[in-house]
């Protein structure tokens, strides 16, 4: 009888709890400040405050150079991990900042195996290829409102059925820390467009009872040839298109994605923490920093 009424009142305390979550559970209004803001933090993090996120693309990397056909140079497979923590403002309101590092391998477009060096069919060189691996690539802090009180709004979010639709465009043409002071009187800028698009299912991004949401993404690139490349100037840009989604753990990256980073980036299996204050990377601020070192340690061994 014990027995029974402690299994009893379990299950009647798991009763109340479920309706006293449902009751709780709401419709998020995306044209209010903070379910919007809510809307964005689904997107991009966890299922809790602190607990890492983790996004996966694969696709394809080509050549557009102009007077010869477009040519397919690599596959790719991609990951970002990540986590948002909760911060406050007393003027915007409780929002998050998102800290995150990311990797993406270039495959050879025939075996899909990871590529250590590449033959330029353009120059006939043999060059040593570095691989996108940047640490830190963390957001500005997000708030449900701005300094003068604008309220955060979402202004692509559309929906279609039981899809919801978040297409953004960035822009990208900033200082080059590869070229010189002159950037702009003789150009070499860094100059690329990224293309970001998020579909999800309505019902399960628009739910308060769900903790998050697992949306798919697309994602384009046009951009300047790598450095590693050493193009030396040649015209020309590279096209990314690569498709995947946020991953309910880890362990679901492809096993080329975990092999790779746990032979040569072990620091990529889990996020920075939330308190980061470095500055973000790219891939020509790596690329820099490694050149730098190449040439200072090889001035030291003269």
């Amino acid at each position: 009888m014990k027995r029974f009424l402690t299994t009893g009142c379990a299950a009647a305390t798991a009763i109340a709890m479920t309706a006293s979550a449902s009751v709780a559970a709401r419709t998020l209004d995306p044209t209010k400040a903070e379910d919007a803001l809510e809307i964005s933090k689904r997107v991009q993090c966890g299922v809790a405050d602190g607990v890492p996120a983790v996004y996966h693309w694969s696709g394809k990397v080509y050549s557009r150079v102009e007077g010869e056909p477009d040519r397919h140079l690599f596959n790719g497979e991609g990951m970002n991990i990540r986590q948002c923590v909760k911060i406050t403002d007393p003027k915007r309101g409780t929002g998050y900042r998102q800290v995150s590092r990311e990797v993406m391998f270039y495959l050879d477009p025939e075996t899909n195996e990871v590529l250590r060096t590449w033959e330029n069919p353009w120059t006939g060189e043999t060059v040593k290829v570095m691989h996108i691996a940047n640490d830190p690539v963390n957001s500005r802090p997000n708030y449900p409102y701005s300094e003068d009180g604008k309220p955060h709004q979402i202004s692509t979010l559309r929906r279609q059925g039981k899809w919801l639709f978040m297409p953004f465009e960035v822009p990208l043409f900033y200082h080059n820390v590869l070229a010189g002071d002159y950037q702009d009187y003789v150009g070499n800028k860094y100059h690329a467009m990224e293309i970001f698009d998020f579909a999800m299912l309505a019902d399960e991004m628009l739910d308060t009872k769900n903790p998050t949401a697992y949306p798919t993404v697309s994602w384009v690139r046009i951009s300047d040839w790598m450095p590693w490349m050493k193009m030396r100037g040649r015209q020309g840009q590279m096209v990314f298109n690569a498709m995947g989604a946020k991953l309910k753990s880890y362990d679901e990256l492809p096993k080329v994605i975990k092999d790779e980073i746990a032979l040569n980036h072990p620091e990529y299996n889990k996020p920075p923490p939330g308190d980061d204050p470095r500055p973000n990377e790219t891939t020509w601020t790596v690329f820099k920093k490694m050149v730098d070192k190449e040439r200072e340690a090889a001035k030291n061994n003269k």
